[in-house]
């Protein structure tokens, strides 16, 4: 029993010691966001989503000119309609011409909403399909940086409440993201 507690006792004492023999972990932080706003292909990308959006942009700047054009048709016919000289034919078939414009105005209407809600869901899957390819790149990078400073552990600056500037690698995961081969830019 004695050579039980002395045992304990012995494993109690060295434990502190062994907590002693590990190394401290080394510690690194990065900007996520500002290393993916400051990657080349994030301005290019950029670029092709404005020249999208300008596109759709036209294009639903000729269908509004298009409904309002329409409209003042509408606005025309329901007049005629009014109109208390008219035949009973005639107001049969200013009816059936209302009837007409209504049906174009609403395709009009709706080919608009239509392409206005493509137009951002492409966006959003080109979007999130550009992360997918850029996101993994920029952490390899800035994992490789913090391994060649010796660090054992990286976080994202945007999780943390705060840290020490000291300890931020971001301007060498930028320095060496910029001279990072590329590959082609996916659509």
């Amino acid at each position: 029993m004695k050579t039980l507690q002395q045992l304990a006792f012995a494993a109690l004492v060295s434990l502190p010691f062994a907590a002693l023999a590990q190394p401290a972990p080394k510690v690194f932080i990065v900007d996520m966001a500002k290393v993916f706003e400051s990657h080349p292909q994030t301005q290019q990308q950029q670029a092709a989503l404005k020249a999208e959006e300008k596109k759709v942009t036209d294009r639903l700047q000729a269908l509004e000119k298009d409904i309002r054009a329409l409209a003042d048709k509408m606005k025309d016919q329901q007049a005629r309609l009014d109109d208390p000289t008219l035949t009973a034919s005639q107001k049969e078939a200013a009816r059936a011409e209302a009837q007409k414009i209504a049906h174009d105005l609403q395709a009009k209407q709706a080919e608009g909403q239509q392409l206005m809600a493509r137009a951002q869901g492409d966006a959003q899957q080109r979007i999130q399909k550009f992360r997918a390819q850029v996101v993994p790149e920029i952490s390899k990078i800035a994992a490789d940086v913090a391994r060649r400073k010796g660090g054992t552990l990286l976080y994202d600056k945007g999780a943390l409440v705060y840290a020490d500037p000291a300890y931020d690698i971001t301007s060498e995961v930028l320095a060496e993201v910029s001279k990072a081969p590329r590959p082609a830019p996916t659509k």
